[in-house]
């Protein structure tokens, strides 16, 4: 497992559930155009890729267009663009082969996609994490019956509550919970929360 200290971002779920079995690190799916109209997408891959992030999008018009945007939006921040080879094939779970007729990130075998990381690691050791620490391992996550339990969720005002977490937090207020859940989760744990949470 190659482990990274900056994000990686990547088109959808497909291709995070692929990466997440090569990758131990932070993932971003951008839901592939979506990434476009969604504020709150935007400010929390800013929020995490402030030393940097990395760019593998597929090798096809879409992708070059999510890069272009993601760029751009991006301005300041570092971004590492990793390409996979031009495999020409199909994922398993499509019908057919995509209008270029090569295989996306999630159908490009692991073993390729480690030694992608490799190498852009070789280049760039700086971005290699190292092993885990106690505190890694003792680590409580958040989790939704956490924001149950911390009003985050479920009750009338947990919007507005969450907003305010959120802004604690450095997050984009008006999330949802499941965003709040798993955007909280990736820069703080479940004791963090709490604290921000007391006296609300």
């Amino acid at each position: 497992m190659i482990r990274l200290n900056i994000p990686v971002i990547v088109e959808g779920k497909y291709d995070k559930a692929r990466l997440a079995g090569v990758v131990d690190g932070v993932i971003l799916a951008t839901d592939g155009f979506a990434v476009f109209n969604s504020v709150q997408k935007r400010a929390l891959i800013r929020k995490l890729g402030a030393r940097g992030v990395i760019l593998l999008c597929d090798s096809d018009g879409g992708g070059r267009l999510i890069r272009s945007h993601l760029r751009g939006m991006l301005g300041g921040i570092p971004v590492y663009d990793l390409y996979t080879p031009a495999i020409r094939g199909k994922e398993r779970r499509k019908s057919a082969p995509s209008k270029a007729g090569i295989l996306g990130v999630e159908g490009v075998p692991n073993e390729i996609l480690a030694g992608i990381f490799e190498a852009f690691l070789a280049a760039h050791p700086e971005f290699r994490a190292e092993g885990e620490s106690p505190a890694d391992l003792t680590r409580e996550p958040v989790t939704a019956q956490l924001l149950y339990d911390l009003g985050l969720n479920g009750r009338t005002d947990s919007a507005s509550r969450r907003s305010r977490a959120a802004e604690k937090l450095g997050l984009p207020g008006g999330m949802s919970a499941k965003a709040f859940c798993e955007a909280a989760n990736l820069i703080a744990d479940a004791e963090t929360l709490r604290r921000l949470c007391e006296g609300e």
